[in-house]
């Protein structure tokens, strides 16, 4: 990712904060680290502001009917699939490891 130089000033105790947990070879990567989170808390402090609906139901056409209605149809599905026999297969060490639990 391209970089530049960006002249910052800090006051002189907060460099020596700094420079107390990450050395003075560590400045650029730790005042890198600390923005890209304190933007993505903004953002997100921002995003839990906004007046704007997160869930829409035209995002979810799979619902329309009932959250009820689509977890039957998805059991069904995996009903089916299990009766028609394309199951995963467990390893045999799998199976000794189960057995000795359950005895």
């Amino acid at each position: 990712m391209p970089t530049h130089r960006a002249h910052i000033l800090l006051p002189d105790d907060l460099l020596r904060e700094i420079d107390a947990i990450v050395g003075q070879r560590g400045r650029s990567a730790f005042l890198v680290e600390t923005a890209r989170q304190e933007v993505k808390r903004r953002k997100l402090l921002s995003f839990l502001e906004s007046q704007e609906p997160v869930w829409k139901d035209e995002d979810h056409p799979e619902l329309a009917a009932g959250a009820g209605t689509w977890v039957r149809q998805l059991r069904r599905e995996g009903e089916s699939r299990k009766g028609s026999g394309r199951h995963t297969r467990v390893p045999a060490s799998s199976k000794a490891r189960r057995g000795s639990r359950t005895s």
